[in-house]
């Protein structure tokens, strides 16, 4: 895919966030989480030649801590081995995943919590 269709996608994305996503996007954006900028459907290149580039948008992402954070709704109960395939590539790139539950996002302050230990 080319480099301006990747970032059409990533637009796309932010532009129509889960409920999930757009809950936790009020408490990390803005440096509000210890001074670290995460970033929201940030396209993260893992290979690329000169015509074509492969790519995986996390649903948030610091650069800072090499951190991406992934809000999983039940999809993800039936995607397991393409999540797995993805945080493969990504650990590889010196990357770390954080995945959190929608369900965990009731308790919104757990969550941030158990981001800022993951952000250390």
């Amino acid at each position: 895919m080319k480099y301006a269709q990747l970032k059409e996608i990533a637009r796309k994305f932010r532009n129509n966030p889960t409920p999930g996503e757009e809950l936790l996007w009020k408490y990390i954006r803005n440096d509000q989480l210890d001074g670290k900028r995460f970033l929201r459907q940030h396209p993260i290149i893992y290979e690329s030649n000169e015509h074509e580039h492969f790519f995986f948008i996390p649903d948030f992402y610091c650069a800072s801590e090499k951190l991406v954070v992934e809000v999983d709704g039940k999809v993800h109960d039936y995607q397991k081995d393409r999540d797995i395939h993805r945080e493969e590539i990504l650990k590889a790139k010196g990357l770390r995943i954080l995945r959190i539950r929608n369900e965990e996002l009731k308790d919104i302050n757990k969550v941030i919590e158990k981001i800022r230990k993951a952000a250390i």
